[in-house]
């Protein structure tokens, strides 16, 4: 291995160091056992049918496509188009104001980094799509990480970094134009909104009348805060020191929210509605979006990090030992028809976006040019995070869906089909299943379902749709024959409730962070003091404006008569892949115009396919005939029923009810519309200036200029032993990093 030592002065201990590992027969070996891992992982699962296929093949498959994709794909777009410069100042190092801006130590930013994007969809996506079979949705969550969610989130934060952390938005403005980054800023506000909503709606689902999750993840907020001030007052630079405090106290909040439940006081205390949850969520989102960074945001998603890594990884050893055998079949009748109980439409195109964040989500790009890149110490330390912290996810994504195909297939439809649908019992379940569901071989019984929710400690598990219970339950399905036997299903059931909820709520905060940095951005354009995101006022009020309009849909999407996350989930997955487009098409543009026109099939071909899958979807859910897919078709249902004087349809019940049905659908209709043609408009612009930039041979982007950095950071995870040598030349030489902007 050569190792080259970086300096930019000489009365300075080096500011880096950059190693070149050779290649050994002992590597060659070991890489090419990776590769063969894999590669039986792949026979197994995308070969091999019936009832004896072990869930343990999907860990194999996964892992081992990460591992190879990582170290050579992603090393591969490092080399020929980010190329990471170890002299460089980070906006984090110039700009650093101890409140947004702060170079934060790479173990404690991949935690928040890999917090702030794992949100519902890696867990939720997989779940609800399990009803098209395994083998469609394990193919695009790895292979859809590898050659799409990955690439965007890595190349959309190193982009940002050089811009002095811009949002994607102002991204879009630079590099499209100020009419393409208005329209880009609008569309991208807009869809925020519906994002953040829906997280809220699950999260809710989960916790909804359950005062252990509650009460747990309550107490999340008090950890973090003490582990910010820890971190930044008490013991500076303690990291390992204050992460082993952190897990203790999360722990003991576990354990505590079990006493809580079963105390009839303290239980009634924290036993919430959904309601009143909701309003709950946005006044927690509005103060962890103004209160400096370093005080609740990234201290609680490193927080709730350990929470979710330790668990997956847990996860991953119980499927290992335990290796449940696979229930659902690879690919189910749902797969062909609209009729599926999770959630309408084939698997053309709506497993692509109902599997969201687990491959490909445009959410990523946010958080990617939000708050990481004003965090980050080194440039090199961009491909960790950014495309390490996306194969960690669709890791998630994996785990999640081999926990809902190794449940009981009538297990799985009865806690994933809509209430009206199941009457909400368990004899209605039974009835539906065995009767309507119309999947061959799928039956279950009234004492099953209710055995089932005894086992877990809940009074009924029927139609508790959203993904994330069943998540839970089959988590708890695997871990309870591992570790603690049958009377632990219903502590590793809620165990599971807390730690979803955990996912979720670290994506709520950071993207209502991420939202008032967009529209901040864009108000900029009209009010520049605005641009200055340290701007109390500016603060303040935008992010009361972002809250407000998440906050509005997340009270329509609980109180909906239908099941506010059916209707809803579909158009979260469309804005979530339309947003992705809009990130892509910005990268895309870039790529172009910084000469480097060759290498723009990076993320030109997940571009062109992110767009026909969902434009596909968008066509469909606008202008199908189906009322159970298209939002107007059920618009039309409901209003013709209500003019002729009907006070019921179908499962919905009275005319506010009806009424409410025709007010959501001509909502989410009308931003279907408004999505679909503004992205369109945002990817002819990216065209268009690319085009222009590769006829011309005129090559200039938004970049700001080169500032050499005064600092040390190492690059990976994991020190080498180089970096350790320089990190104790730092601390003999007894002087602190300088900000390259001026002194403290």
């Amino acid at each position: 291995m050569s190792v080259e030592i970086v300096r930019t002065e000489e009365s300075l201990p080096p500011v880096a160091v950059v190693e070149k590992p050779r290649w050994t027969p002992a590597k060659i070996a070991l890489w090419a056992a990776i590769a063969i891992i894999a590669a039986l992982g792949w026979i197994m699962v995308a070969f091999v049918r019936g009832e004896n296929l072990s869930a343990s093949w999907f860990v194999a498959a996964a892992v081992g496509s990460y591992l190879v994709a990582y170290r050579f794909y992603a090393k591969f777009i490092e080399w020929k188009v980010c190329r990471p410069d170890p002299r460089r100042a980070t906006p984090a190092e110039i700009n650093d104001n101890g409140r947004d801006f702060a170079p934060t130590d790479r173990r404690v930013l991949f935690g928040h980094h890999f917090a702030a994007i794992s949100g519902a969809g890696p867990l939720v996506g997989p779940v609800l799509a399990a009803q098209m079979g395994y083998l469609p949705g394990t193919l695009w969550i790895i292979f859809g990480v590898i050659l799409a969610g990955g690439v965007q989130d890595y190349m959309t934060l190193y982009f940002s970094t050089r811009r002095n952390g811009r949002s994607l938005g102002q991204m879009a403005r630079d590099e499209l134009g100020r009419t393409g980054g208005i329209i880009a800023s609008i569309g991208i506000i807009l869809i925020m909104v519906i994002l953040i909503a829906v997280l809220g709606i699950v999260i809710i689902n989960a916790l909804a009348e359950s005062p252990w999750g509650v009460f747990s993840i309550a107490c999340t907020i008090p950890i973090a805060l003490f582990m910010g001030i820890y971190m930044r007052f008490l013991r500076p630079g303690r990291v390992v020191e204050v992460s082993i405090i952190g897990v203790v106290l999360l722990i003991l909040a576990i354990v505590a929210g079990g006493w809580v439940h079963s105390d009839p006081t303290w239980s009634a205390v924290f036993h919430l509605d959904k309601t009143t949850l909701a309003w709950c969520l946005m006044i927690y989102g509005f103060f962890a979006a103004v209160l400096p960074v370093w005080v609740l945001l990234a201290p609680r998603d490193y927080l709730s990090t350990f929470m979710k890594i330790g668990t997956i990884l847990l996860l991953a050893v119980g499927i290992i030992i335990a290796n449940p055998t696979v229930q659902m079949p690879a690919v189910t009748v749902f797969a062909g028809n609209a009729n599926g109980p999770a959630f309408a439409g084939t698997l053309f195109p709506f497993l692509f976006i109902t599997i969201a964040c687990g491959a490909l989500s445009g959410f990523h790009a946010l958080i990617s040019s939000g708050t990481t890149p004003k965090l980050i110490e080194k440039e090199s330390q961009i491909r960790l995070i950014g495309y390490g912290g996306m194969l960690m996810e669709s890791f998630v994504a994996i785990m999640a869906l081999v926990a809902a195909i190794s449940l009981d297939k009538g297990l799985y439809f009865a806690m994933n089909a809509a209430e009206p649908l199941t009457g909400g019992t368990a004899q209605g379940a039974a009835e539906f299943i065995n009767t309507k569901l119309g999947m061959p071989g799928v039956t279950t019984s009234p004492e099953f379902l209710q055995q089932a929710a005894a086992n877990v400690g809940e009074p009924s598990i029927v139609s508790r749709t959203g993904g994330a219970p069943t998540l839970a339950m089959g988590m708890a399905n695997i871990l309870h024959g591992v570790f603690g036997g049958p009377a632990w299903q219903s502590f590793w059931y809620h165990f599971a409730v807390m730690f979803e909820a955990l996912f979720i709520l670290t994506t709520i905060d950071a993207g209502t962070r991420v939202a008032r940095f967009m529209l901040s951005d864009l108000l900029g354009n009209f009010h520049r003091k605005f641009r200055d995101p340290s701007w109390t006022v500016g603060a303040w009020l935008t992010t009361l404006v972002m809250v407000g309009g998440w906050g509005s849909i997340l009270i329509m999407g609980v109180t909906d008569p239908l099941g506010g996350i059916n209707t809803l989930y579909p158009l979260f997955g469309i804005s979530n892949q339309l947003l992705a487009a809009i990130a892509l098409a910005v990268i895309f543009a870039i790529v172009c115009k910084s000469g480097l026109a060759k290498w723009a099939w990076i993320p030109g071909l997940p571009l062109a396919w992110d767009l026909i899958v969902t434009m596909t979807a968008s066509w469909q859910k606008i202008f199908s005939s189906n009322p159970k897919l298209g939002y107007w078709a059920q618009h039309s249902a409901y209003k013709q029923a209500l003019d002729a004087g009907q006070t019921e349809l179908g499962t919905t019940k009275g005319v506010a009810q009806m009424e409410a049905v025709v007010r959501n659908t001509f909502i989410q209709g009308t931003l279907s519309i408004v999505f679909a043609a503004l992205v369109l408009l945002v990817v002819l612009m990216a065209l268009y200036v690319s085009i222009k930039a590769i006829r011309t041979h005129v090559f200039s982007t938004s970049e700001e200029p080169f500032v050499e950095t005064r600092m040390f950071a190492p690059a990976g995870l994991i020190s080498t032993k180089a970096e350790r040598e320089v990190a104790a030349e730092w601390a003999a030489s007894g002087k602190a990093p300088e900000r390259v902007g001026g002194a403290h």
